[in-house]
C-alpha cells in the first residue's frame, strides 16, 4: 500500500530526484498516451498526479493555444514539473490532492492521468469531484497496470524476495485499479458514463548503458525495494555486468487504458465498451488477455 503521506515524503522525494529515469522508462507508453490525448480537443487539459510533469509538458508543447494544469499532492514532484516547465507559458503544476482539488474558473475539457489514480484513498469520492470541475462534455482519459500476475517483473520480484500478498488488492498502489470491474464500478458510482478501456503492453525501459542491469537495480533502489533486497535480486538471477544488452534493458510491463466519453445526456450507464468488441456489461466482462508490445492502445 503506497499512501498520500508516502508520496508528500520519501516516495516523492525519490521519483522527484529520478525523474529522468521515470520519464525513460514509460516513454512508450506516454507516446501513446498522448497519441489517444490528441484525437480529443479542448483547451483545458487536467493531468492528474502529474508526477514530475511530462505528460503535462508534452501535452502543453502539442497544444500551444492551450491552459494545461498538473496537479500532484508532492511538493517534491510540483518543484521538480515547475522547474521543467519554466520555458512553457501554458502549463503551470500545483501542489494539491485532486481527491478534493477545486479552482474557479478552470474546468478541464479533457483530464489526462499517466499511472496517477490509483492512490486514491476515496477513489469513489475523487472521481465525482474530478467530474464536478470537469466541463460539461469533458473527457476522462487515463492508464494503470493490469494485474501483478500479468506483470511478471512485478509478481516474480514479490515472490523471489518473499513479500506477502497484499491484505487488499484494491489498497492505494500500482496495482490497486487492476480488476475492470473493480475501476467501472468506481468510476459509474461516481457519474462518469459509458467507460472504455483496452489493455496494451509497453516496453519498459529499466537500464541502459554499459552496464543496463545495474543502471537498473539503480533506479529500483531509488524509487522500488529497499537496497538489500537489489543486491538479493541481482545474486539469485546471477546477472553479470555488461551483458551487452544493444537497446537497453527492457522489462514488459501490462497496462491498461481507459476513457470515459463526455458524462452528460448519456444513457449508457452500467456498461463496459472494449474497442472493437460489444458493449459489456460489469457481470460479464472477461478476463484482459494478452497485447502483444507494439500494439495499438
Amino acid at each position: 500500500m503506497t499512501t498520500g503521506m508516502d508520496w508528500r515524503a520519501q516516495v516523492g522525494r525519490s521519483w522527484a530526484e529520478s525523474y529522468h529515469l521515470t520519464d525513460r522508462s514509460f516513454a512508450g507508453l506516454t507516446q501513446r498516451l498522448l497519441e489517444r490525448i490528441a484525437e480529443r480537443e479542448g483547451n483545458h487539459v487536467l493531468d492528474i498526479g502529474c508526477g514530475a510533469g511530462e505528460l503535462s509538458l508534452a501535452i502543453a508543447r502539442n497544444r500551444p493555444h492551450a491552459q494545461v494544469l498538473g496537479v500532484d499532492i508532492s511538493a517534491q514532484l510540483v518543484a521538480a514539473a515547475g522547474q521543467r516547465g519554466e520555458q512553457l507559458g501554458n502549463v503551470r503544476f500545483i501542489e494539491a490532492d485532486a481527491a478534493t482539488w477545486q479552482e474557479p474558473g478552470f474546468a478541464p475539457e479533457v483530464l489526462v492521468s499517466r499511472h496517477g489514480v490509483m492512490f486514491f484513498d476515496a477513489p469513489v469520492a475523487a472521481f465525482a469531484n474530478l467530474l464536478k470541475i470537469a466541463a460539461p462534455e469533458a473527457e476522462l482519459i487515463f492508464s494503470c497496470f493490469r494485474s501483478p500476475q500479468e506483470n511478471p517483473w512485478a509478481s516474480d520480484l514479490a515472490k523471489l524476495l518473499q513479500l506477502p500478498p497484499p491484505t487488499d488488492p484494491t489498497a492505494p498502489g500500482p496495482f490497486a485499479f487492476a480488476d475492470p470491474q473493480y475501476v467501472e464500478g468506481i468510476l459509474s458510482g461516481a457519474g462518469w458514463l459509458g467507460p472504455g478501456f483496452e489493455p496494451v503492453d509497453f516496453a519498459y525501459i529499466a537500464g541502459k548503458g554499459e552496464d543496463p542491469v545495474e543502471d537498473a537495480l539503480g533506479l529500483f533502489r531509488r524509487i522500488g525495494p529497499p537496497p538489500r533486497h537489489c543486491a538479493r535480486w541481482r545474486a539469485r538471477h546471477s546477472l553479470p555486468p555488461r551483458r551487452g544488452f544493444a537497446n537497453g534493458w527492457r522489462i514488459t510491463a501490462a497496462a491498461i487504458w481507459w476513457r470515459c466519453p463526455p458524462p452528460r445526456g448519456s444513457s449508457r450507464r452500467g456498461t463496459v465498451k472494449r474497442a472493437g468488441r460489444p458493449a459489456l456489461t460489469p457481470s460479464r466482462l472477461p478476463q484482459i488477455g494478452h497485447c502483444p508490445i507494439g500494439g495499438a492502445l
